[in-house]
């Protein structure tokens, strides 16, 4: 069955995301997934993961990449948590250059806080998805089940550490996301941006309490805002 048929079928049928791996045992970082679907007639096989969920500023970022499995993987390719900053930026840089495809879905702190961040998170690896070119016809996504594609998937806990597909889209992800806060650093510069890029610490709590939230804070996660949301909110440079 080629891959134009089981993305016809998978629009007919919802329960199309139901995993063609139930019995698969993967251990260690490696393609065995996105070779299984290819041997089933899948063509672009997508790994798609987040960044960003547990920040109290910025965007939460998604990444999607289909890999060319035909050609070298990068060297030290793994989970973004796992990878040196200067490490990321170099994968990054040859994942773009030899991906079938990558992309990128960003959502901002507002509609965070309209919508909740498990909501946000899902939109934004939806928005990646849509966004690549070629299109993804199978999903490896990391513990997320997305209801909003009818496109066969799979969520792999710990997927960014068992997919290099995953683990792609988490290093595409993270690079994107880290120099974006690095820019708005330069418009909110009392808040080390540049170094923390939205994450709880003690230099960020510190300065939210000294200069409280600016725009990029997200309102409603726990130590951002005050008894008076609005109050007190730093407008850019």
């Amino acid at each position: 069955m080629n891959a134009r048929k089981r993305e016809r079928d998978a629009k007919l049928a919802p329960d199309s995301r139901v995993s063609l791996f139930e019995n698969a045992f993967v251990h260690g970082l490696g393609s065995d997934f996105e070779r299984m679907a290819h041997d089933e007639g899948f063509l672009f096989v997508a790994g798609v993961d987040e960044v960003g969920r547990g920040c109290l500023a910025g965007p939460v970022v998604a990444g999607a990449c289909i890999l060319d499995l035909s050609k070298p993987l990068p060297e030290g390719l793994d989970d973004s948590k796992k990878v040196t900053p200067e490490k990321r930026e170099s994968i990054a840089e040859e994942l773009k250059a030899t991906a079938v495809a990558y992309s990128v879905g960003r959502i901002e702190a507002e509609e965070i806080d309209r919508i909740n961040i498990l909501e946000a998170t899902k939109k934004a690896m939806l928005a990646a998805i849509e966004a690549l070119s070629p299109a993804a016809d199978y999903l490896l996504i990391d513990a997320l089940q997305l209801k909003g594609t009818r496109l066969p998937q799979k969520a792999i806990i710990k997927g960014d550490s068992i997919s290099v597909s995953i683990a792609a889209a988490s290093i595409i992800a993270k690079t994107y996301r880290d120099a974006l806060m690095r820019e708005l650093h330069n418009e909110f510069p009392l808040y080390g941006f540049d170094g923390h890029k939205g994450y709880g610490c003690a230099s960020h709590f510190a300065a939210i309490r000294e200069y409280g939230p600016c725009p990029l804070h997200r309102m409603t996660f726990r130590g951002v805002a005050s008894d008076s949301p609005d109050a007190g909110r730093i407008t850019p440079l």
